[in-house]
């Protein structure tokens, strides 16, 4: 799944903290032996380098595809000189010497923010919204509400059955959250991405705000052909659904705002509405339906496959629809940092491991491949 803080943001605030404060470096170092200084003032030395080296890479990285971007608006034909074509610089010098006088952390390398995990979304809902997520009798139910919508959505069964595999390893449930691993205890969530497809709040938060009325409209003609009683259950959910609607509709409609209201306790309960059997449907088949429509609208008539949608999920419609579009001769060469932020791709082990978007689309068939063997996979496959 996508992470999207700008990499040139980053970089400034990586270089802005490249050493410790002049004085509490003095302060801490003064008592060090000198073998101690030495392998710190080597590793300060090494670490300001490569921070200078890595911050100017991603901002060409960042200076390229605002270039793509422009070519593209105004009809040009994109080519290899459009990419940085080097892969990012790995840190390979001296390790931070330990010793007391140094602090633990250090600082040229920002912490890492707490992630929410799925209580914490089920209880902003609660408080914020007074909603409980209704959940399906067994996990086939959700597949096959999925599964219904999607396919009535126009989305094939490769692309459902694919992406499913794909980003959840084919063995994903309706209500799992990205590193965590229910046979494994020990497992700890690496982001708040939920789901079949692996949504992120912030997508949450986006899709509620430009498709809320889509999924009132659609739950209201549901209710419409249910028994007294259920209709009025679904009644009384819509209209909580309104209410997530408006507070998502309270900040400009920016990737960058909806991240920033995603990440505050009302978006983490808007969140908890990929949990409901009835709305987590509607989120997620939009999701990559707003994907196929955007390719279709950037001149790719013909279905997208499985790994080429994904490529829009993993990545972003805008990126992902550069690689779809890119003839197999750049494919070889470009390298897939030229398609994530730096935070991102830092924190993506598949797009560092395979290096370029030939390698990157090659992986994710095979997984993909491999994973719709899995039981969850087939199970998804036989609700078809």
């Amino acid at each position: 799944m996508l992470y999207r803080p700008a990499g040139t943001f980053f970089g400034w605030l990586i270089a802005a903290t490249i050493m410790l404060p002049p004085a509490a470096l003095a302060q801490n170092t003064a008592k060090l032996p000198p073998d101690i200084q030495k392998r710190l003032d080597d590793y300060n030395r090494a670490r300001k380098a490569f921070l200078a080296e890595s911050d100017a890479y991603w901002s060409a990285i960042a200076e390229k595809r605002k270039l793509r971007a422009q070519k593209r608006r105004s009809g040009e034909p994109v080519t290899r000189d459009d990419y940085v074509l080097t892969q990012p610089p790995v840190y390979t010098g001296p390790e931070r010497p330990v010793h007391p006088s140094i602090p633990e952390r250090d600082e040229t390398i920002p912490p890492k923010p707490p992630i929410p995990v799925i209580a914490d979304f089920l209880k902003a809902a609660h408080e914020h919204y007074s909603f409980v997520p209704e959940r399906p009798g067994s996990e086939r139910d959700f597949k096959r509400a999925y599964v219904q919508t999607a396919l009535a959505a126009g989305l094939t069964r490769e692309q459902i059955l694919r992406v499913y595999a794909f980003e959840t390893g084919g063995n994903g449930t309706y209500d799992m959250q990205a590193g965590v691993n229910p046979g494994k205890p020990d497992s700890r969530a690496i982001s708040p991405a939920m789901g079949y497809n692996q949504l992120l709040a912030t997508n949450t938060v986006s899709l509620l705000a430009g498709h809320g009325d889509d999924f009132v409209k659609m739950l209201m003609q549901k209710a419409a052909a249910l028994p007294p009683d259920a209709k009025a259950a679904l009644t009384r959910k819509v209209e909580i659904l309104r209410r997530m609607i408006a507070a998502s509709r309270t900040v400009p409609n920016q990737w960058a705002e909806h991240d920033k209201l995603a990440n505050t306790p009302m978006g983490y309960g808007m969140h908890a509405a990929v949990l409901d059997r009835d709305i987590g449907p509607l989120l997620q088949t939009q999701k990559l339906l707003n994907s196929v429509l955007f390719a279709r609208m950037r001149g790719v008539k013909r279905p997208l496959t499985g790994a080429e949608l994904e490529l829009m999920n993993f990545t972003g419609d805008g990126n992902g629809i550069d690689m779809v579009s890119m003839p197999q001769d750049l494919r070889e060469i470009v390298p897939t940092a030229n398609f994530f932020q730096q935070r991102g791709y830092e924190r993506n082990p598949i797009a560092r491991r395979t290096g370029t978007v030939a390698r990157l689309i090659a992986d994710m068939d095979s997984r993909m491949d491999r994973y719709s063997q899995a039981p969850g996979a087939r199970e998804m496959a036989g609700v078809f």
